[in-house]
């Protein structure tokens, strides 16, 4: 028979990018006190998001999904919060001019403090130290004590996830999201180029919709999705004691949730099949999902898709695409090919971010803008020639003015990296580089309409589905 899942089934298995805490007792200690703390998100919430991926995965919506690489204390204000909640609602309206279609919004924040590392230590002048893993483990500076995994901050992570959630609540349901200050959404820099007359022009169309609509009796009283908006969360399952402490029973279904956040994902370096991230996300009730990168087999893809997804549950799954700009046309085919072929119903998400990071001359970290693009063009190129729907868009995005990945019509280089580099941890698009790229994501979602196909999926088809 089975192993019955439990929340602490994990304990059982290899982990991968665990933190090693010195003092057991206080590790214990701090799990046991955010057990009893209050949920982040709540199961019928979680619950909506898969419907809504349901509706991704058979051609009805489009999924976008961004914020930051990581969370951290020292950035944490409300005005960074609101800035990030502008821009997603900027591209959402531009993709659903583009697609024709809703577009489901999961922000990568509250919860996305825990960072993955390619190697356990780090050296700087010949002084080796831990790796930096996110601030809910350890400190950023380059010191020894602020390097110790401190089992506390796990708290500290929770009450600012706490008020994150708090305020993007405020904003998704309290007036802020109506499509009425569609104009008001533009931030001063993207204001001020190209891409925010553009912007402007778009809201000035939207203004007109809305003055119609109004005069049929459509109004943000009568209709809430006017002035209403679904926002949900979602972070990498990396650090499984907090994921742990906060999964609790359903008193309605029975069944267990993660109340962390939304969705919870795997990442490229913990999807092993008998690893404990995958052990733990088999078991939640959420949607989860799993980056797939280049090395992926057909085979090991299936058998992974039966552990996470073994009813073949509609919106239960995503594959986040994460290949390069070279490769992904070379290596996704065959993948998109034969998840098709075995009926699985998944919803298909590109990240073009994670592999395509180089070192720039003067050693930032830093991505190119081409190169982001040409992967998602690939993406796309991809699932138009298999006849399946490119779901959605995953990226590391701030609604900063940073200088952290190189060109787009911004045009920033090597040389203005260190002008504004923020990031505690892989390089971000700035607001214009972000509506810059869902501009261009657009006209593709319009091209699959006029060609005929709804994001993939031909009319005539998606018209039975």
């Amino acid at each position: 028979m089975a192993v019955k899942w439990a929340p602490d089934s994990w304990r059982g298995k290899p982990i991968e990018q665990v933190p090693e805490y010195p003092d057991a007792k206080e590790l214990a200690d701090v799990e046991a006190r955010l057990s009893g703390y209050p949920p982040l998100v709540f199961a019928g919430e979680a619950r909506r998001l898969k419907r809504s991926l349901a509706d991704v995965a058979a051609g009805k919506a489009f999924l976008l999904q961004g914020g930051d690489c990581a969370e951290s204390f020292a950035e944490f204000h409300p005005d960074n919060i609101r800035d990030l909640f502008k821009i997603v609602l900027q591209m959402a309206v531009v993709l659903t001019f583009g697609a024709a279609l809703p577009v489901v919004k999961v922000g990568r924040l509250a919860g996305q403090f825990a960072k993955p590392r390619s190697a356990p230590t780090e050296t700087i002048d010949g002084v080796e130290l831990p790796s930096y893993r996110g601030d809910i483990i350890n400190g950023i500076e380059f010191d020894a004590e602020a390097r110790i995994p401190d089992p506390k901050r796990m708290e500290q992570a929770y009450n600012q996830s706490a008020s994150t959630l708090n305020l993007v609540r405020a904003f998704a349901q309290g007036g802020f999201a109506d499509l009425h200050r569609v104009h008001q959404w533009n931030m001063g820099f993207v204001a001020d180029s190209p891409l925010g007359e553009r912007y402007t022009d778009l809201a000035n169309r939207l203004d007109e919709t809305l003055a119609f609509m109004a005069a049929c009796g459509l109004t943000s009283q009568s209709a809430p999705q006017i002035r209403e908006t679904d926002f949900f969360t979602s972070h990498e399952a990396l650090l499984l004691p907090y994921e742990q402490a906060m999964t609790r029973v359903d008193s309605t279904s029975g069944d267990w949730y993660d109340t962390s956040a939304h969705l919870l994902w795997c990442g490229e370096r913990t999807r092993q099949l008998e690893n404990a991230q995958i052990e733990f996300l088999k078991g939640i009730g959420n949607p989860v999902a799993s980056k797939v990168g280049p090395a992926t087999e057909p085979d090991y893809l299936i058998r992974l898709i039966d552990i996470l997804n073994p009813e073949n549950e509609p919106g239960r799954l995503t594959l986040i695409s994460r290949m390069g700009a070279d490769k992904v046309e070379e290596v996704l085919p065959a993948l998109v090919r034969r998840v098709k072929e075995e009926g699985r119903h998944v919803v298909w998400s590109c990240d073009p971010m994670h592999a395509n990071m180089v070192k720039s001359a003067n050693g930032y970290k830093t991505r190119h803008f081409d190169r982001i693009l040409r992967e998602v063009e690939g993406f796309f190129a991809v699932h138009r020639a298999e006849g399946t729907h490119p779901g959605g868009i995953h990226l590391e995005l701030t609604g900063k003015d940073v200088t952290e990945c190189v060109g787009g019509a911004q045009a920033i280089t090597e040389a203005d990296l260190s002008d504004r580099y923020h990031t505690h941890c892989d390089p971000r698009l700035n607001g214009r580089q972000a509506l810059e790229l869902t501009f261009l994501i657009a006209e593709r979602l319009k091209e699959e309409r006029s060609n005929g196909h709804v994001n993939g999926v031909d009319k005539a088809v998606a018209a039975t589905i």
